[in-house]
């Protein structure tokens, strides 16, 4: 094989060793390539009678990239649940903040069962118990300083436990017998598919401190279990209506206002509805979730006019 050739000087690493009249004479005018010096090698030939052996060396192909090696550190130590400081004190309000979170999960258990035997209000009750305690734990992890991933993510599944089955649940059961199986049906499958968007969605976005893209699930479930709570008289087709509504509202992009910032509202605009359910609580109620579904595009025009 030429020295001339490109294809065999990138593959093959020719070397000429020559002998001296001796046994013990070192060789002479080795011609190796910088390149290559670096390079494994491996022998194939004897170099008998001072013939020139030749020493091949394997090509390495760009295609294959660098095996990495694992880091001994990361995968030797486990991620702790609890970041910071990890005092007794801190470790027992950690527990606390996720016990509400499990009561949340468990409640929303509870209520499918009820609704299951025919319990539809005491089960749209436990629906109710499940918003107080997803609130309870989102407060308490802020005010004893133990917010954590773990405790957004264990959040999140509790949530769509609770509000994204155990509500269209309660729901179903509650429409059974006024509207056609495979309109209910739909209408709570939304529910539950739009929960879970919208969860998944929460947990990738950036948080507005003003506003909700969207309702939020545990509105949409508290608004749903008050309903059934309460026995709203509407006719079946509408409620249907109305839930597919609220499914596609958790979902939109339209902005609506955080508690926070309603409970900031003056207080003369409180004596509305406290009156109204003092006179009839079913009517306020229903004026008030209408108020608040229309609030989002409202303030969604607001914006764009502004902008």
């Amino acid at each position: 094989m030429r020295r001339s050739s490109t294809f065999a000087r990138q593959v093959l690493l020719v070397r000429v060793g020559r002998r001296d009249g001796d046994l013990h004479g070192g060789s002479e005018g080795v011609l190796t390539e910088p390149r290559y010096a670096d390079r494994r090698r491996r022998r194939y030939g004897l170099n008998r009678f001072n013939r020139p052996s030749v020493e091949s060396v394997m090509p390495v192909s760009p295609a294959l990239a660098p095996v990495a090696e694992p880091d001994d550190q990361s995968n030797g130590r486990p991620i702790p649940l609890l970041p910071g400081e990890r005092t007794t004190s801190r470790r027992v309000k950690f527990a606390l903040v996720n016990a509400c979170t499990l009561s949340s999960l468990t409640l929303g258990m509870f209520a499918i069962f009820l609704a299951m035997q025919g319990e539809v209000r005491v089960a749209a009750i436990c629906l109710i118990a499940c918003v107080a305690f997803d609130g309870l734990d989102g407060a308490l992890a802020r005010k004893f300083g133990v917010a954590s991933p773990f405790g957004a993510q264990m959040d999140s599944l509790a949530d769509m436990c609770s509000f994204g089955l155990a509500a269209p649940v309660v729901v179903y059961a509650s429409l059974a017998g006024s509207v056609s199986t495979a309109a209910a049906a739909v209408a709570c499958a939304l529910v539950g598919a739009c929960a879970a968007i919208r969860l998944a969605r929460f947990n990738v976005s950036p948080k507005d401190g003003r506003f909700f893209c969207g309702v939020p699930t545990t509105m949409a479930a508290a608004v749903l279990a008050v309903t059934v709570a309460i026995g709203l008289p509407v006719p079946g087709p509408v409620l249907v209506a109305g839930v597919a509504l609220l499914a596609f509202a958790m979902v939109s992009s339209f902005p609506y206002a955080k508690l926070a910032r309603l409970v900031k509202l003056p207080a003369w605009l409180w004596l509305a509805p406290v009156i109204g359910a003092l006179v009839d609580i079913r009517l306020t109620f229903a004026l008030i979730v209408v108020g608040y579904l229309v609030s989002g595009p409202v303030l969604w025009l607001r914006q764009r006019r502004t902008a």
